[in-house]
């Protein structure tokens, strides 16, 4: 035999040979032995003085024969021989053992799954070491359940070994790897208020659908359980559930090990709404008026955590701007079963008096302790604030530096002091993209962006990227300082360059220039940035009205276009201000936002402008979440100064507002020029309205369908003097369209399908009914 397999027939085989009284020649009980010698025989490695001290035998001990066989026992046990027999020859005690063999290599076969360097890292068996049956049958465990963690439930490892002469083997672990064992169904019990399919969509595992082989999240994980669990509990308390539990969960494997079935049992108890909502002060000369102010929760209202929470903060930004230390907002409810409501009271009380005695960071390899110490609002000396704590926490996770995050407090030096220790794991913060995208318009690109967020540790964001369509290039650099002067001050450096070959146009442009700005908060949801802005651009290659000489017909562009080519410097101030309830989360069901801008031109170059744009819009979520309403408008306003003129750069073209329409298909239009070419308007104005609804397929396929309405209009040139002295209507007249979405999240990015109809348009403008967009990273 040359092939030797260690496994149960090997650990059987063990035992037998322990417990065989033929293998080790005893008298009868009665009777007891002296050995004045003692011979070993078959060793090879292991030192003969080494083999008595573990048999526990001595010359001239009397043995009986129970006290042989422990000494056999001790031997076979201490892993060191495959084979053990202790043989009295008169006066000699003879033992022979056969030690285990030396591994001259460690092999896997049947491995694609995982690398052979992965699995030489999970066992524990090395080369050039003694082999031990016990260490290869945990081996051959370890590696499938390595296996097991990545869904295949059913891998199957088979440690072999060859003997390869001179007491040396070679050691195979024979794997089958199986098939991923997914989640056949999720199914729910107890629930009355949302069906399963609504309820699967909350939890981040999902069952195996049309795309398994692309979802990675329809495997079976049981670290997934809990989480899975948390987001239940939260999808029904913030809908007013406040008693919801989940009672057990059942994961069922088939006989086949190849599929899960869920099943979570779940008590949704009733729904709650507020009654009376009260703000009381326990405190002795704090009055509760101010306090009350901020609360917004309101009598009627579907109980929601989140409100309860977000009024707390409210009314704990009122204690700091008072100056009012240790003060603690406890929210009291008083359940009524009966009508199903709660009671709530915010009540004003002296907390502890502790302070922050020091912020420990541990972990953190790579970023700089400041970058994590800013999260905090609160400093060493201050008072202590365990909900200032827990929002720290969730600051430093949003940063996205950190694989894990850990923010606890513990107690200081002395009773009224404690330690908030931050323990951090980084992970990497650097990416190297490519990608792609495709729409109806601009044709097939492709693009390159190296980023990285956390640069040298200290948080700053760098990016380099390069795109390019089909008429179209752009190169930019952008660079961000979060935390300028260590103050909550958003600095950022831009530069760029691009062209555009004939893009939806009878013209080129080609410009470049830079974007410096700060940013800074002037209320909870508002921030302003002022920017300076420097940019030479070029329009060119606009062909004048001739006569082709291949067609013999008139060809060419606008006069208007004609006569504003050349390159312009332009130089800049100006100022953002945006609002975006977003940024707090007061409402999860509603969110709005808002966006004014202005650039002021003249401050050298050659333009003189102010150039004014407003975006405002609102989302919510109606008929318990599961569709998404969705309401913008927004328009602009070019005012050239000093009897400047705009030029086709400066002007809005009304791309991507109102869809239906081609780029640059609708607006003033040059109609006696052969190219009948967009001029783009001084002015602009642009409604839309969407709602983005399921399909009802289960919602692993990623597919979702949507209803639109849009509407708008370009409008205004200071030059209306067209081809032949034909002037061009420059009046504001409405585009509508409406139109049906499909959007389908596949592995390869977010699909976006829009068939619209235009239901008020020109007799000139350009109609698109099909839309596609693709954006992908890879």
């Amino acid at each position: 035999m040359t092939k030797r397999t260690f496994g149960r027939g090997a650990a059987a085989l063990v035992s037998v040979l322990a417990l065989a009284p033929a293998l080790v020649a005893v008298p009868a009980p009665a009777m007891a032995y002296t050995f004045s010698n003692v011979q070993i025989e078959g060793s090879q490695r292991i030192e003969s003085a080494t083999i008595l001290s573990t048999a526990g035998i001595d010359r001239g001990q009397d043995l009986s024969a129970g006290d042989l066989n422990e000494a056999q026992q001790r031997l076979q046990q201490s892993g060191l021989f495959e084979t053990v027999e202790l043989v009295p020859q008169g006066g000699t005690l003879v033992i022979r053992v056969s030690e285990y063999p030396t591994i001259r290599v460690i092999s896997f076969e049947g491995n694609r799954r995982l690398k052979d360097e992965d699995l030489a890292e999970i066992v524990s068996s090395r080369a050039n070491r003694v082999l031990s049956p016990a260490q290869t049958e945990q081996d051959a465990q370890l590696i499938a359940a390595a296996y097991a963690a990545g869904g295949r439930l059913a891998a199957r490892v088979d440690p072999r070994v060859i003997r390869r002469g001179q007491n040396q083997v070679d050691l195979v672990f024979e794997i089958r790897e199986g098939d991923v064992t997914e989640i056949e169904r999720i199914g729910f019990t107890g629930n009355r208020a949302f069906s399963d399919r609504q309820l699967r969509n909350v939890l981040q595992t999902k069952q195996a659908g049309l795309l398994r082989t692309f979802i990675q999240r329809d495997t079976y994980a049981p670290e997934r359980q809990q989480l899975d669990q948390q987001l239940l509990i939260d999808f029904y308390r913030s809908r007013g559930y406040a008693d919801f539990r989940v009672s057990a969960v059942a994961p069922e494997i088939s006989r086949e090990r190849d599929a899960f079935f869920v099943t979570y049992d779940i008590y949704e108890g009733p729904r709650y709404t507020f009654a009376q909502v009260d703000t009381i002060s326990e405190v002795p000369g704090v009055d509760a008026a101010p306090f009350a102010a901020q609360n917004r929760v309101r009598p009627g209202e579907v109980y929601s955590p989140q409100a309860v929470e977000n009024t707390i903060r409210r009314m704990e930004t009122v204690a700091i701007q008072q100056g009012l230390d240790f003060i603690s907002i406890e929210p009291r409810v008083v359940k009524n079963e009966r009508n199903q409501s709660l009671g709530l009271t915010f009540a004003l009380t002296r907390g502890p008096r502790i302070f922050v005695e020091r912020i420990d960071i541990e972990g953190n390899t790579t970023t700089l302790d400041q970058v994590i110490r800013r999260q905090f609002r609160t400093v060493e000396g201050d008072p202590f604030n365990p909900r200032e704590i827990r929002n720290a926490a969730e600051r430093i996770r949003a940063l996205g530096y950190f694989a894990d995050a850990q923010v606890e407090s513990r107690p200081g030096t002395s009773p009224q002091e404690v330690i908030v220790d931050v323990n951090v794991e980084e992970q990497p913060t650097g990416s190297l993209s490519f990608g792609a995208s495709y729409g109806a318009s601009a044709g097939v690109g492709l693009n390159v962006a190296l980023q990285e967020r956390n640069f040298l540790g200290r948080g700053q964001e760098v990016g380099l990227s390069l795109s390019t369509t089909d008429g179209s290039q752009n190169f930019a650099f952008d660079f961000v300082e979060p935390a300028f002067l260590d103050r909550d001050l958003r600095a950022r450096f831009s530069a760029w360059y691009q062209t555009t070959d004939r893009l939806n146009s009878d013209y080129n442009t080609e410009g470049a220039g830079f974007l410096t700005g700060i940013e800074f908060p002037v209320s909870e949801n508002g921030r302003v940035e002022l920017r300076y802005r420097l940019e030479q651009d070029e329009l060119k290659d606009v062909d004048p009205i001739e006569v082709d000489p291949e067609t013999g017909e008139l060809d060419g562009s606008s006069p208007i276009l004609y006569f504003e080519q050349g390159p312009r410097l332009s130089s800049s101030l100006g100022y953002n201000y945006s609002y975006d309830t977003r940024r707090t989360g007061l409402d999860p069901l509603t969110s709005y936002k808002l966006d004014l801008a202005q650039d002021f031109a003249g401050l050298g170059g050659d333009v003189n402008s102010v150039t004014t744009t407003l975006i405002a819009g609102v989302e919510s979520t109606a008929w318990r979440r599961n569709v998404t309403l969705l309401a913008e408008v927004e328009g602009g306003a070019v005012h050239m100064l000093e009897d400047d003129v705009s030029r086709i750069t400066d002007r809005f073209t009304g791309n991507n507002k109102v869809r239906g329409f081609k780029p640059n298909g609708y607006g003033p239009r040059d109609l006696a020029a052969p190219n009948e070419d967009a001029l783009g308007g001084n002015f602009y104005w642009a409604a839309r309205a969407e709602a983005r609804f399921p399909l009802g397929l289960p919602e692993e396929y990623g597919i979702d369908a949507g209803l639109f309405a849009d509407a708008g209009s370009v409008w205004g040139l200071d030059e209306t003097t067209g081809a032949y002295g034909v002037e061009v209507d420059d009046t504001m007249r409405v585009r509508a369209a409406v139109g049906v979405s499909l959007f389908w999240t596949t592995p390869v990015g977010p699909l976006r399908f829009n068939l619209a109809k235009a239901v008020q348009k020109e007799d000139y403008d350009e109609e698109q009914a099909f839309d596609l967009t693709l954006s992908t990273r890879f």
